[in-house]
């Protein structure tokens, strides 16, 4: 076995930080910042898989809210650290930024949060228990209260528990969220599930087991088709044009590289992308590697089969990807993601290898699937031909862009400068009078809709760009939709969304995010986009200061934050008012908790998951009503009702 101790544990550099500001570091403290939790522990199993020394990982619901997760890898080093001098479990469970993962010597490629994982998740729980196996011997170490230890150490090491045979080996961590920090500390097994099938799929020949203690079930995800299977599946209800995935593999340098890719009949495309198993949403290198060696391929076999008369004729890399679907997961030594949040891969290394690998691997494949080839090919011609007939009718509606009236709806600022300017889209003019009164004329833009949006998922982009609140929008935007769109023309640094807190509101929100994100996804990718989030309650109270009773006046956005207030015990309510709209606020009060950068809170609009984004928009705006009916069935009990 290849050595694996305390002297490969690497140490950055305290916990309270991450306690103060939980959302620096998992994103958020809903729901999806409580499951994130349970990733970053699967991470460190998955990592030893990657390294050849983990088969299985369990994930088990307790009963007592709890969740366990084991994997059978070689365990966590439980020998003191070097540096550090105590056990190196520790190291990892109580210092950020300490992990295998910053040197290559335990493993060549991982995932997670690089060393920050395991150490946040042990910040964010009111109890952890790690439980390892190694060399013959069981070891165990508990936390409470956001990782502070309470198992006594025995001559400076952690305590043996029990004995186990030489080759059982492999780390058992057992949780509990902290309720003071996290807005719910209900797992649904639905998103569990979910996201335990794509790391099967993800990760060929990982068996993960999941167990609800709570209902009995018990799933057994395995994937010997690995990503194949994973594009078999996002396509499991499309009218498909080849049968079978088309999948290929092979190695350039030090990167693996691997992808699968289906036709169906769709107008879209969809690639996902993995680097290491994280999905890069944004794609970069690796996608650009790929989109540019299927056009060259594809383009090269229509000239050779006659399907592209003119010589001087070819394919837009569009009209090729035109109902394509496509996984594209590489393992990179050392990748260099974009932003804190790897959303997008930089290394110009990934798209040299993922052309080199599939330019002449999918060569291999069509050669010796011709009939299949020429199916592929016989979409894109259909794409070309639609594009070139609908190119003049969109041309024309697009040109009439320049002649939209904006005036008489956009409240522009009077900066010109993109990079400081922000526009808030608004419903209706009474929302609209009052937000313009409010904002700062110079830096801040109000745009209001008169009424709701066309549902872009069920119309065509004729029809879409005909729309009188959409031609106002992309017109005051100014970066133009589709083949012209220009991000860099952009003339707001934030879009933001301000809606009323109710049913119509949140209804409002969801056709222009639709929108955005099928028709100017790079406004979402970039991070333009935001919510506005207006306070829920503003409440009147009475408290002791120095002794002295004071009253005073506090904002509350959201119900996890009013009972919060409510069980402090030196808080008095003397009144609690609730607001429906925003039309309840007075400019005064719209400035303070809502405009004013100083003290608003926005939500910046991300996608983490590209197959679920795509999945979820399909399922909840078009017109096939039966899986949105169970999509909604199966959700409502997780959501808040607002009558």
């Amino acid at each position: 076995m290849e050595q694996y101790n305390g002297s490969q544990i690497v140490v950055l550099e305290g916990l309270e930080a991450v306690r103060k500001r939980p959302g620096m570091y998992i994103g958020s403290t809903g729901s999806r910042g409580l499951h994130h939790l349970i990733w970053e522990i699967i991470d460190n199993g998955i990592d030893e898989h990657l390294a050849g020394f983990c088969t299985e990982i369990s994930v088990t619901l307790e009963k007592d809210g709890a969740i366990t997760i084991r994997d059978n890898g070689r365990g966590v080093p439980v020998d003191i650290h070097p540096v550090k001098k105590i056990p190196t479990i520790r190291v990892v469970y109580t210092i950020l930024h300490a992990g295998g993962k910053f040197g290559s010597s335990v493993y060549k490629v991982s995932g997670g949060l690089h060393g920050v994982g395991a150490s946040v998740v042990n910040a964010l729980s009111r109890k952890m228990i790690v439980e390892v196996k190694r060399d013959g011997k069981i070891y165990r170490d508990e936390y409470t209260k956001g990782g502070h230890p309470v198992t006594q150490l025995e001559n400076g090491m952690i305590p043996v528990t029990g004995k186990c045979a030489k080759a059982d080996t492999g780390t058992t961590v057992t949780f509990y969220p902290d309720p003071s920090i996290f807005e719910t500390i209900e797992f649904k097994p639905d998103v569990i599930k979910k996201k335990l099938k794509e790391i099967a799929f993800l990760n060929k020949g990982l068996k993960i087991n999941f167990a609800d203690r709570n209902s009995g079930e018990n799933t057994v995800f395995y994937e010997e088709e690995g990503i194949k299977s994973y594009v078999k599946y996002i396509n499991r209800d499309a009218e498909v044009i080849n049968p079978e995935p088309i999948y290929v593999e092979g190695t350039s340098g030090e990167i693996e590289v691997e992808i699968a890719f289906q036709y169906t009949t769709s107008f879209t495309e969809q690639i996902n992308a993995y680097c290491n198993r994280i999905n890069v949403v944004d794609g970069g290198t690796l996608v650009t590697g790929f989109k540019t060696a299927l056009t060259r391929v594809m383009n090269q076999y229509a000239r050779e089969l006659g399907v592209l008369k003119d010589k001087n004729e070819n394919f837009d890399g569009k009209d090729i990807r035109n109902g394509l679907v496509a996984i594209v997961s590489i393992k990179h030594p050392d990748p260099q993601f974009e932003g804190q949040t790897k959303t997008k891969l930089g290394n110009t290394d990934a798209k040299t290898a993922v052309d080199d690998v599939f330019f002449n691997e999918v060569q291999r494949y069509f050669d010796k699937n011709v009939e299949i080839l020429k199916a592929i090919l016989d979409n894109s011609m259909k794409s070309y031909n639609a594009r070139k007939a609908g190119d003049k009718a969109r041309n024309a509606v697009i040109k009439q862009l320049s002649d939209v009236d904006t005036k008489s709806k956009l409240a522009s600022c009077s900066s010109k400068k993109p990079e400081e300017c922000e526009v808030y889209i608004v419903e209706g003019d009474s929302a609209g009078g009052t937000v313009k009164t409010a904002r700062n004329r110079r830096t801040q833009a109000v745009l209001p809709l008169r009424g709701k949006i066309i549902n872009v998922e069920k119309a065509t982009l004729e029809k879409i760009l005909l729309n009188n609140e959409i031609k106002t929008m992309i017109a005051s935007f100014g970066c133009g939709i589709g083949d012209d769109f220009d991000i860099s023309k952009l003339r707001y640094d934030k879009i933001i969304i301000l809606t009323d807190a109710d049913v119509d509101g949140a209804h409002i929100s969801t056709l222009l995010l639709t929108f955005f994100y099928r028709f100017m996804p790079e406004l979402i990718l970039e991070g333009k986009v935001y919510r506005g989030l207006p306070p829920l309650y503003k409440v009147d109270y009475e408290t002791t200061q120095k002794g002295k009773k004071v009253k005073k006046s506090e904002y509350i956005f959201n119900d996890f934050e009013l009972e919060k207030f409510r069980r402090k015990e030196e808080n008095k309510i003397l009144s609690l008012q609730r607001y429906k709209g925003l039309g309840e606020m007075d400019a005064n009060q719209l400035w303070e908790t809502t405009l004013n950068p100083e003290t608003r809170i926005l939500a910046r609009v991300s996608i983490s998951d590209t197959v679920d984004a795509d999945e979820i928009t399909s399922t909840l705006m078009s017109s096939n009503v039966p899986p949105r009916r169970e999509f909604i069935m199966k959700e409502a009990k997780y959501a808040n009702i607002d009558v």
